[in-house]
């Protein structure tokens, strides 16, 4: 049988990345969940653009749904000012870009990825186009999303960027898709996996994350990813040993 392929890329947009799944006619995969991590997504998929706005759960992604696609996956934040749309608009939701923007507009761009050899390049320099049109995103969301990044507490970015609790909620919203602290909760899961990846143990690498101890990191895999942590690596490695690894962050077929 046929098996799907996973891979992704830094992009040439800062920040980005860019990645494509490969799905012969036939090939079959079993449903899986991609995690939350600040991120959104404009996807090609069956002649269809359509946008990932960001998780504040794992989406589940149902196997019959997912074809060959190419898409790119923009840095927290970033998104927002290339689409024109406030994140918080498109949470937890998947739309087709022409629901977003003018229909000749998005009719426009599908056409030029359809028509282009590689679809994931094409995407990535429409991507860029759309970059050079807008402008680099708000330096103070980039700032925020960098520092929760690192691990800083939301009052001391708030005090580091000379915003107030309010300002920064609002502010986080329309970038990121969620107020700053469940922003922070969802970057520091996604450090603890990394870290976890590289070989540390559980309890280690939650308080290097941030965690209190590697309780608090179960709870927060059980409420932002809806499984455990033995349960989430067991279902990579048998990914690992026989079909496409796992995509990471919000990338998914839609």
């Amino acid at each position: 049988m046929p098996r799907q392929r996973y891979e992704e890329r830094p992009s040439r947009l800062d920040g980005a990345v860019v990645w494509t799944l490969d799905a012969p006619p036939g090939s079959q995969q079993p449903a899986r969940s991609v995690l939350p991590d600040g991120c959104m997504d404009l996807i090609w998929t069956g002649g269809r653009l359509i946008v990932a706005g960001p998780d504040s759960h794992a989406f589940e992604v149902d196997p019959r749904n997912r074809g060959s696609c190419a898409a790119i996956r923009f840095a927290p934040g970033t998104a927002p000012t290339l689409l024109g749309v406030p994140a918080h608009e498109l949470r937890d939701h998947r739309v087709e870009l022409d629901a977003l923007w003018p229909r000749p507009a998005a009719r426009r761009l599908v056409e030029r990825i359809d028509r282009a050899p590689d679809p994931a390049a094409a995407l990535e320099d429409a991507a860029l186009d759309l970059a050079a049109g807008t402008g680099p995103p708000d330096p103070l969301t980039v700032a925020v999303a960098d520092r929760l990044r690192r691990g800083r507490s939301v009052a001391a970015t708030a005090a580091e960027v000379g915003l107030g609790a309010r300002q920064l909620h609002r502010r986080s919203l329309a970038a990121f898709g969620y107020g700053p602290k469940l922003l922070a909760r969802i970057l520091r899961l996604q450090r603890a996996l990394t870290l976890i990846r590289t070989g540390l143990p559980y309890a280690e690498a939650a308080c290097r994350a941030g965690c209190t101890d590697q309780a608090h990191l179960a709870r927060e895999m059980r409420d932002l990813a809806g499984t455990t942590l033995g349960a989430y690596f067991a279902a990579g490695d048998a990914e690992a040993n026989s079909e496409t690894p796992q995509p990471s962050g919000s990338s998914t077929t839609a």
